[in-house]
């Protein structure tokens, strides 16, 4: 049974495995028939399909060449096609076709040009041609320019004098003759072609600049000019005459009138033309020439106005602000009537902007003439004076009353005693003088400077908020020039005239004196502004102090050096038993005396009698000083040559206090000759040492007096010893005396 289940599997299984083999068998025959197939297509069908495709390139190439061939053939069939329409449209001066044929050849030539590969001499003998007709037909344009607009000018071009202007003519042969087609007037044609051809920029540019030069800046220069226009059949005429003024004052508003009419003939008969402008097309790109001669001009036109006519109308005082109204409504409508004529674009507001800036300006302009004005004053002669007293100006300013507080509506003077004094609320009473100033001299000029700060304050009171600021800072901007100004300026002369030092010490503090007050005398300001330009004055008051002082004690140490210069000749006192010696000292003693009373006359009646005092003591107790040290460091000194110095010392002290002479008035000035202690420091010393130079050895120690005496306030031990051994001969009583001092 398993056998039989066996052979049984195999007669099923043996049909199976027989078809296979064949399958095998097909497939391998197959498989030969594809290789042989291959074979076949490599070696045969692949070289041609390569052969195929290069004809396919070479044909290809071929096709781009004769395309490109054609389109150039085209566009030299466009471009000969052009030149022919623009030679018959040049001949029958229809300018606009011929430029707008020309314009088109020039895109066909430069469409033949862009191709690459193409080794034409065509193209170059194209340009060639299109060139020569370009300038060909911009001339016949030119020449036609110049009949449409003609300018007739005075022999000597480029001058813009009056002479000149009234000579000057514009003709316009843009009118068209009665009866004539006027839909497309020659000026329009013409203009339209120096478009297309982009050369109406550089004509219209040289219009712009004569038109600047014989027309609007004379009307801007010249109010006396005003525009005269004529038209005739066929040309307009603008020329300009001469009229007296009635008025020398200059308004904007005639200038505004004048100009506005020549852009009005001129729109009229020239401007109003609209352009095709080159490389632009649809709507957009029509522009007028009344707008391409806006670019041109404007700049130079709206800087001519400010300058020379907006400028010039700025008011110079406050109470004309108001009347200003006038030339910004002005501006204004000089400014809308040239956008309307699309002359100036809409975003061009330079005028206006300018004329309704006035507060602005106002404040520089005055700030400027106040600048200029202080600097004309700093620079004129110091020695034209005026005198100073404490009855020639108000000693305090006014005061608000206490129980009114500082608010500028209660602007009211204080409470002046008929006494002279100021109440303050208690017995006190502060003097009247307490803020005077001492008589002195000062320069007229300083005297007008300060003035002029007090007005240009008091019209600040009365200004906007922007102008009063400026006013204030523009005060003290004139103080600080003085400080830079006046002490180079003068240098040379302040350094070699005492007197004018004087009265330059005498100026700063005179103003200093004014800057301690003005800030108050002003406070009805508002607080905000006084903040805003520093508060008050008082700060620059060190400054000027300081300023008067380095050049009044510059001048001291000038004449310090010239007294010690002159006693140099002394001889340092020694040997006075030589006639030659004392000679020499009593000579250096009267130049010393006589430098101090030249110096005395020079500052009388200038420096305040306290300066003049303190200055001329201090210049004496230089002398005397120097004398006393070279006296007392002799080693020998003779009974004659002691008697001598004594005579020279007595010359000093005689004579000394007559170099005190602050008043014109003699008599006035014995009081202060009197008071010539209080003044030279070494007087006293001085004195002593001719009570030395006379005195025995015991007059010298009583007045010693252990160190108690006259002597010892005005000597060291060392001193006077030194002068004992020089005075005696060494003897016992010497040696006493010497031993006492001490």
């Amino acid at each position: 049974e398993v056998w039989s289940m066996m052979n049984n599997k195999y007669s099923e299984f043996l049909p199976s495995v027989q078809n296979r083999e064949d399958l095998v068998a097909e497939v391998e025959g197959l498989c030969m028939d594809i290789d042989l197939l291959k074979a076949a297509i490599e070696n045969e069908v692949h070289q041609d399909l390569n052969v195929a495709f290069m004809e396919f390139t070479e044909l290809k190439h071929q096709l781009e060449r004769d395309s490109v061939v054609l389109s150039v053939l085209k566009k030299l069939q466009e471009f000969d096609t052009a030149m022919k329409e623009f030679s018959a449209a040049l001949l029958e001066e229809k300018y606009m076709p011929a430029a707008q044929r020309l314009q088109k050849a020039r895109s066909s030539l430069r469409n033949v040009e862009s191709h690459r590969g193409f080794e034409l001499k065509i193209p170059k003998a194209l340009r060639k041609e299109l060139t020569v007709q370009e300038q060909n037909i911009i001339y016949q344009l030119g020449k036609e320019w110049q009949k449409l607009i003609v300018w007739k000018l005075p022999h000597s071009k480029g001058s813009s004098s009056l002479e000149a202007v009234v000579l000057s003519e514009l003709h316009l042969h843009t009118v068209p003759p009665q009866g004539e087609d006027a839909a497309v007037p020659p000026v329009a044609a013409v203009l339209q072609a120096l478009a297309v051809l982009g050369e109406l920029h550089y004509k219209l540019k040289d219009f712009a600049q004569l038109l600047m030069e014989y027309i609007l800046k004379p009307l801007i220069s010249y109010p006396s000019l005003e525009p005269v226009t004529e038209e005739q059949p066929d040309v307009f005429i603008l020329r300009f005459r001469s009229q007296e003024l009635a008025l020398d004052e200059f308004s904007p508003m005639k200038v505004f009138d004048q100009i506005k009419l020549i852009f009005e003939v001129l729109h009229k008969h020239l401007l109003n033309v609209p352009l095709e402008q080159p490389g632009e097309g649809g709507e957009d790109g029509r522009v007028t020439l009344a707008e391409l001669l806006g670019e041109l001009l404007w700049e130079e036109l709206s800087n001519c106005l400010i300058h020379s006519c907006l400028v010039q109308s700025v008011p110079t005082s406050s109470s004309q602000l108001e009347q200003y109204k006038e030339v910004i409504e002005s501006t204004k409508e000089f400014e809308k009537a040239l956008k309307e004529m699309q002359f100036l674009k809409q975003d061009k507001t330079a005028l206006l902007t300018y004329a309704c800036n006035v507060n602005f300006h106002f404040a520089n302009k005055k700030c400027q003439d106040l600048i200029k004005a202080a600097r004309k004053l700093m620079t004129s002669e110091i020695h034209n004076t005026v005198k100073i007293t404490p009855d020639s100006i108000t000693a305090l300013p006014e005061l608000p009353d206490p129980g009114s507080g500082d608010h500028p509506n209660t602007h009211r003077p204080s409470n002046l005693l008929d006494s002279g004094t100021v109440n303050l609320g208690s017995e006190s009473r502060l003097s009247q003088a307490t803020l005077s100033l001492p008589t002195c001299r000062i320069s007229s000029s300083v005297q007008q400077l300060v003035e002029l700060a007090y007005n240009t304050m008091e019209e600040a009171k009365t200004s906007t908020k922007f102008c009063c600021l400026q006013l204030c800072n523009c005060v003290r901007d004139i103080f600080q020039v003085f400080c830079e100004v006046v002490p180079k300026y003068h240098r040379e002369n302040l350094q070699k005239l005492p007197q004018l030092a004087a009265i330059h010490y005498n100026n700063c503090m005179y103003i200093a004196h004014h800057l301690l007050t003005l800030g108050h005398q002003f406070r009805y300001l508002t607080a905000a502004m006084l903040s805003d330009c520093g508060g008050t004055f008082v700060d620059a008051v060190p400054d000027f102090k300081r300023l008067g002082m380095e050049c009044f004690v510059a001048q001291m140490q000038v004449q310090k050096r010239g007294v010690l210069d002159r006693l140099w000749s002394a001889r340092n006192f020694s040997n006075m038993d030589d006639d030659e010696n004392y000679h020499a000292a009593n000579k250096s003693m009267k130049q010393v005396l006589h430098q101090l009373k030249g110096l005395g006359t020079v500052w009388q009646d200038v420096l305040p009698v306290h300066v003049y005092c303190k200055a001329m003591g201090t210049l004496l107790n230089t002398a005397l000083a120097e004398i006393v040290t070279r006296i007392a460091a002799l080693e020998d000194i003779s009974a004659e040559g002691a008697d001598r110095l004594y005579s020279l010392c007595k010359i000093m002290v005689d004579e000394g206090p007559q170099v005190f002479t602050p008043l014109l008035e003699e008599d006035k000035n014995k009081k202060y000759q009197e008071e010539v202690p209080v003044y030279v420091q070494k007087w006293m010393t001085f004195k002593e040492l001719m009570i030395i130079l006379r005195a025995n050895l015991q007059e010298i120690v009583d007045r010693w007096a252990d160190g108690k005496g006259p002597l010892a306030e005005q000597f060291s031990t060392a001193e006077v010893k030194s002068l004992i051994r020089a005075l005696f001969q060494n003897t016992e009583r010497r040696a006493a005396a010497l031993a006492r001092i001490k």
